[in-house]
């Protein structure tokens, strides 16, 4: 190898080095934008819708990389059900986690378990997921949790 040769590889190794930190620089800022202007407005308006049925449900932004949503057992400040999108650390694309937990009583332990978030949507294209169809990806996973509950042994 000669002087030349590994000047430049030293020289692409640094550029892709700020390219990567460049990407996570942009992901993080595009993670707060798709919660800014998309999560937290379905969040708040399933919040509402949610106050009909006697379920109180309630979201907090915990860091700079993690919007979460509870919803509670009826008429009871308790939660039941989570759901919460995550950033991944050092992530150079929104490629993100859907967190998942819930439980049967009030008093057992919660089940938890991790999915991708929106899988059938590119990380490219989560900015351009509605409000309506966080709204709705919610709702189907509250339903099937429901559903599985209510039908299974105890």
């Amino acid at each position: 190898m000669t002087k030349e040769n590994w000047k430049g590889v030293l020289e692409d190794c640094f550029e892709k080095i700020r390219l990567i930190e460049r990407c996570k620089v942009e992901t993080k800022e595009n993670f707060f934008q798709f919660c800014e202007f998309i999560a937290e407005p379905a969040f708040e308006t399933l919040s509402d819708a949610l106050r009909e049925f006697g379920l109180r449900a309630r979201w907090k932004k915990e860091k700079a990389s993690l919007l979460y949503l509870e919803i509670s057992f009826p008429k009871s400040r308790a939660t039941q059900f989570g759901y919460a999108i995550s950033l991944p650390p050092n992530s150079i694309q929104l490629k993100l986690e859907l967190k998942l937990r819930g439980r049967r009583e009030k008093n057992v332990p919660f089940n938890e378990w991790v999915e991708p978030f929106m899988p059938q949507v590119e990380p490219e294209k989560i900015l351009t997921v509605t409000k309506e169809e966080v709204i709705e990806d919610v709702l189907r996973r509250y339903r099937d949790f429901m559903i599985a509950i209510l039908t299974s042994s105890p």
